[in-house]
C-alpha cells in the first residue's frame, strides 16, 4: 500500500507573488470588527493576506501599502514592527 502523500497548502505572497507553502508565509488578517492584528496559527477568523518572511519583503510591503489595499484598512505600524520582530527572532 503507498504512502499517503500529504497535500501542502500553497498561498501566495501579496509582495512577491510567488506561491509557497502556508508555513513559510506570515499571515495578517482584518477581522470583521475591523481590527487588524498578525495571525501566527494561520487560522484565526477574518480575510487574511499572506506576506514571505523577509524583511526586504516586509519594508516593500510597508512602503508600497499593498497589505492596505488588500485588507481595505489602513495597516498600523505597529503591525510592521511585530512582522519584523518575528523575523528576527526566527533567524537566530
Amino acid at each position: 500500500m503507498p504512502k499517503k502523500v500529504k497535500k501542502v497548502p500553497l498561498r501566495r505572497c501579496v509582495i512577491t507573488k510567488e506561491m509557497k507553502p502556508k508555513k513559510e508565509l506570515i499571515r495578517v488578517v482584518k477581522n470583521k470588527e475591523g481590527e487588524v492584528f498578525v495571525d501566527t496559527t494561520g487560522k484565526k477568523n477574518g480575510r487574511g493576506a499572506y506576506l514571505t518572511l523577509d524583511p526586504e519583503v516586509i519594508k516593500q510591503a510597508e512602503k508600497s501599502r499593498e497589505l492596505d489595499k488588500n485588507l481595505a484598512v489602513k495597516i498600523p505600524d505597529a503591525i510592521y514592527e511585530e512582522l519584523m520582530d518575528m523575523i528576527g527572532r526566527k533567524s537566530i
